[in-house]
């Protein structure tokens, strides 16, 4: 028979250090680093690849778990915290810079006259959506209870599926899923964005799909509140929870497909389950069997946004410095990795892992000498 090892109650000084969450940081932001980042783009394992339109490959995981890990965060962090000006002024200036240093990746140039013309900068993007999420889930999180937080969640989700497939647009015509242009995402992007989106007619990290990515950062925050809470078998319960959402929302994904650049109610879903098991997983190996691994991903973790920032700030300028008729970036991946014995996508993966270690061990770096970037 084999032996049941009882999960511990987490001492109330210990529990806003859950070591499962800064692992599946860690794991998250390398994840990202590594998918960004191949050698080149024409020759890229699917896995590694989004999905065309409707489903998901496991890289449409990637930014859903980060900000399910954001929310998870901000449980941690607010759970003391007493709603204030300076709280809210802390909010405010942290999404700001986000939303800031966002734009600033979009638009930079390494020549004059180093800004792209104004009708050419994304306003949308990763950093971008990050920060707006967290300007709104904080302050839920400051002033909601867990249950009201699981309605209001709810709330977006069947809102977000109501106005997207049932309210007729202006012009009268039905709304569908499909890109084109009576899709509410896309109409609502083209018409307040204009020119400042990632493709012309969309952008995946548009406005009106920042709704139900709030709602991927809420079901992080119920969960992180999970988490802290002094009770046991906290690893069953996150596997029927990751179960039951990763059921509900294939089946949700029947009416609702399941959509990353739409960020549908079903994907939030689906993202949502995965990403509790992943959890589940490293929580049980980390804070109930006690075992030490992965502690560069935990190093990485503590400056996640950072490197990120740093991964595609650096990605872009090496894009940008030219070597005869190619880029830095294509001169390295071609000298260095692009030989007749490799297949190509081999040789692809192998400059973006290279980059991953090379990143992970700037974390380490940092973390060893006690440095914190606050992004």
């Amino acid at each position: 028979m084999s032996r049941i090892i009882p999960e511990p109650v987490v001492p109330s000084v210990l529990r806003d250090r859950i070591q499962a969450v800064d692992l599946l940081r860690g794991l998250t932001i390398a994840a990202m680093i590594l998918v960004n980042n191949p050698g080149t783009w024409s020759a890229i394992y699917a896995p590694f690849e989004h999905a065309p339109w409707h489903g998901y490959t496991p890289t449409d995981l990637i930014f859903p778990f980060f900000l399910f890990i954001v929310g998870c965060s901000i449980a941690f962090a607010y759970r003391t915290k007493s709603p204030g000006g300076a709280t809210y002024r802390k909010i405010v200036v942290r999404s700001l810079k986000l939303i800031g240093l966002g734009i600033f990746l979009g638009a930079f140039l390494i020549a004059p006259p180093f800004v792209k013309a104004w009708e050419a900068i994304r306003l949308p993007g990763v950093l971008q959506r990050i920060g707006l999420v967290f300007l709104l889930a904080a302050p839920l999180a400051l002033h909601l209870r867990t249950r009201p937080l699981i309605v209001l969640t709810l709330v977006l989700l069947l809102g977000y599926w109501i106005w997207m497939g049932f309210v007729p647009l202006p012009d009268g015509s039905a709304p569908n899923y499909e890109r084109a242009p009576n899709n509410w995402a896309m109409y609502v992007d083209k018409l307040l964005l204009g020119t400042h989106t990632w493709q012309e007619d969309y952008d995946p990290e548009g406005l009106l799909s920042t709704l139900p990515s709030l709602a991927t950062c809420l079901i992080g925050v119920i969960t992180g509140r999970f988490l802290l809470e002094n009770t046991v078998d906290k690893t069953r319960k996150l596997l029927l929870a990751s179960a039951g959402l990763l059921v509900l929302g294939h089946l949700w994904g029947l009416v609702f497909p399941i959509n990353k650049a739409l960020w549908t109610s079903s994907f939030v879903l689906v993202t949502a389950g995965w990403a509790l098991l992943a959890l589940a997983v490293i929580y049980y190996l980390s804070d109930v069997r006690g075992l030490v691994w992965g502690r560069v991903f935990t190093y990485a973790g503590a400056n996640a946004l950072a490197l990120y920032f740093l991964s595609s700030f650096f990605a872009k300028v090496f894009g940008l410095i030219r070597v005869g008729d190619t880029s830095l970036h294509g001169w390295i991946y071609q000298t260095v990795y692009d030989h007749d014995f490799l297949p190509d996508k081999l040789s692809s993966l192998l400059y973006a892992l290279t980059l991953v270690v090379i990143y992970l061990a700037v974390g380490t770096l940092l973390y060893r000498r006690r440095i914190f970037i606050k992004v």
